[in-house]
């Protein structure tokens, strides 16, 4: 059995046959459309590496199907950088070294754009690592990447206002 489904990823509209139904998005991304940047860690949805942003609001790719998500806005950590400039949330986790071996980051990222998307965080860190602990960092790097969320969460606010950059 064959579905046909539509996607607009990282601004582009995708339209893909899928063979199999059990299809999930986390496999669509890094298998058919070369998303790479989304990582299979666990595949249960326990350790937030494959997070992606669905809708405005994060999931773990790894538990949705693709088939249920036809029609839907996926945004994943390729397309959130615009024109070459970082995102806040990407510019701080580089500034706060946020990451260490790295294969958790797109996760925290987009885990951290979808927290700061909802106004979850604020400014209390607290709230910002209670909001992230479905993301795992099995380096340790909790301290930066609490560091900049709230920093990232200060300069969105700063351009919400007009001023910050």
């Amino acid at each position: 059995m064959s579905l046909s489904v539509s996607l607009t990823v990282n601004g582009v509209s995708r339209t893909i046959v899928l063979d199999d139904p059990r299809v999930t998005l986390l496999d669509l991304l890094r298998e058919r459309f070369d998303l790479t940047g989304t990582k299979k860690g666990c595949d249960r949805g326990q350790c937030g590496a494959c997070t992606v942003l669905l809708g405005g609001r994060r999931i773990n790719s790894c538990l949705a199907l693709a088939a249920s998500c036809d029609g839907a806005e996926v945004l994943t950590i390729e397309g959130l950088a615009q024109g070459g400039a970082l995102h806040p949330v990407q510019a701080a986790f580089i500034a706060h070294d946020g990451f260490q071996c790295g294969f958790c980051t797109p996760g925290q990222i987009m885990s951290a754009v979808g927290l700061l998307g909802e106004g979850q965080a604020g400014d209390d860190p607290e709230r910002v690592r209670e909001g992230m602990s479905g993301n795992l960092c099995r380096c340790g790097a909790y301290v930066g990447i609490t560091e900049a969320v709230l920093e990232a969460g200060r300069v969105l606010a700063g351009r919400e206002k007009g001023t910050a950059p």
